[in-house]
This record gives structure tokens, sequence and C-alpha cells, in this order.
């Protein structure tokens, strides 16, 4: 038996209504809190809405800003690129508080909204970790109903901790939800291909086009010395987002991400030639994001 998708009557707020039909008249970012914000949205204006909610671990999140400076040879901290010297500074932390009492209170009238937000023929992304996937899981098959769900995505990367009192954490998961399993939008051409895992398996013309990714992702996280690295504790590789946005957009589609963070999801959907509305109300996210996405991206408060 499934369940009905649970849409009940979302709370007025006096957050400024938009232009209707059209959530902005150009990329925005948003700062401020993102239920204020999301209510100021309108109905059934995004194509895809992918969020990266915090994991609720429970402690502040913190990362140093690191900075590769060249050395006399022999006298840096570690060696790079063809042997030579380099140290590390340590810039200024950037921090965020990743830690709730109930966290399912906390998501439950964000993900209404995001089911409001969504047009017939949308997507939606949620990023976990282990912590939390299997209580939102539940979640949103009553907001959506279960018939809705159309993935559990598993990324799976190979850095940070090594654990030995247990098997290391390894891998993030993202549930995708559609808003009507008859109208979602999927073009699986539009995606990256990847190498064949066993390519002596396959013919030459295989090998050479690739195949389309399973729902098990191996991608690695964004260098901490890479050219994508903005120095944002949660900051994710665009190639997931790459994916995520080809797949399930058009060209021209709004795209929304109200856990925005670095701006990873904006700077993606830009390179596509998506529109987006991103909301975070961390200040340095918003600095980071400045930096970021194209100079003719609006900032305004929510």
């Amino acid at each position: 038996m499934h369940a009905q998708p649970h849409n009940p009557a979302l709370p007025e707020t006096g957050a400024p209504a938009v232009n209707a039909g059209m959530p902005a008249q150009e990329n925005t970012v948003l700062h401020g809190d993102n239920m204020k914000a999301l209510s100021g949205l309108p109905d059934e204006s995004f194509t895809l809405i992918y969020v990266d909610p915090p994991f609720n671990t429970g402690r502040k999140q913190t990362r140093a800003q690191r900075t590769m400076v060249r050395a006399a040879e022999g006298e840096g901290d570690r060696v790079g690129f063809k042997g030579l010297s380099y140290n590390t500074e340590l810039g200024s932390a950037r921090s965020y508080h990743d830690s709730f009492d109930d966290y399912l209170s906390f998501i439950e009238p964000r993900l209404l909204q995001a089911y409001r937000l969504l047009a017939e023929d949308g997507t939606l992304y949620v990023h976990l970790d282990y912590r939390e996937v299997h209580y939102v899981k539940v979640l949103l098959d009553q907001i959506f109903g279960r018939e809705n769900f159309l993935n559990e995505l598993i990324w799976a990367y190979d850095y940070g901790a090594r654990a030995k009192s247990r098997w290391p954490a390894k891998h993030d998961t993202i549930l995708v939800y559609v808003k009507n399993v008859k109208k979602y939008h999927f073009d699986s051409a539009e995606v990256d291909r990847e190498p064949y895992m066993a390519p002596g398996l396959v013919t030459p013309e295989k090998r050479a086009l690739g195949k389309l990714p399973t729902d098990v992702w191996w991608h690695t996280i964004v260098s901490p010395t890479g050219k994508e690295k903005t120095g944002y504790p949660t900051q994710k590789p665009e190639g997931i987002l790459r994916r995520i946005i080809a797949a399930s957009s058009r060209p021209g589609d709004w795209v929304l991400d109200f856990f925005a963070g670095s701006g990873t999801t904006g700077a993606v959907a830009a390179k596509l030639d998506r529109r987006f509305v991103l909301i975070d109300q961390n200040p340095e996210a918003i600095e980071v994001m400045r930096s970021r996405l194209p100079e003719t991206t609006t900032y305004s408060e929510a």
C-alpha cells in the first residue's frame, strides 16, 4: 500500500513574495534564515532542489584555510610537484555549528517547503550521512509518498579518518524524490560517463564511450590543494553537483539550494546555463559565494 503525499497547509510568514511563477529576476543569493526566505518563493517554481543540510554530528565544524607557498629546496614542510619544496601556511578558520537537539523538528518544515516549491516535473536531492539518513527517509516518504522515491545514491570516497575499532565511514547518502513519478525530468544522455571498472570485459567501442553511472558514485572529495578549494568546511565537489544538475534539470531551469554553504550548486548551475537561488545564514558562506559566483549574481537579506 502506497503512502499518500503529505502536503498540509504551510504557515504564513511576513516574508515578501516574489513575482508569481518566477523565484527571482536573476541568479540570487539570500542571506538569512532559510525558513523565512523559502516562504517568500512561489509554488512549484523549481525544477531541481539540492540540499546538503547539517549532518547533526553534535560538534562545531572548523576548517582552517591552507595556502601552499614555495620554499627553498629541502626547507619546506612537504614535497610537491616535481619534488619542489613547499610550506603550508594556515589562514583564518571557517566554521559552522552542526548540532540540533531534535533534528527532525528542524528539517521537517524545510522539506515541506521543498515539496511546495518543486515543479510537477521536479526532483529533490537530500544529501545526508549515516547518522540521520534512515530517519529522514521515513519523513520524506510521508511528505512525498513512497511511490515518488526515486533513488538512494551512495557517494563513496577514500579520504579522512582511519578508524580501527569499526568499519571506517567512507560514504555519504543522497536521497532522491520526485514531485510526480509520472512527470519528472531525467536525462541520462546529459550525464558525464565514467570508465568501466572491468574494461577488459567490454568492447573497445564501449570502453571509449564509457558507462552511465549507477547509484554508487566513486568520486574524490574536494582536494585540500585543488583549484576548487574555497576553505569552506562542508564544500562538496563540483563533479557531484554537475551530475545531479545535468540529469535533473534543463538549460534555463531554476535550481534551489537552501543550505548553500560554499555555493557549489550555484557555481555548477551557472556553468550549465541554469538559473539559481541560494540561501544561507552564515556570513562566511556569503563571503565565499561572493568570490566564487558570477558577478551578475544578486545578493540580498532574506
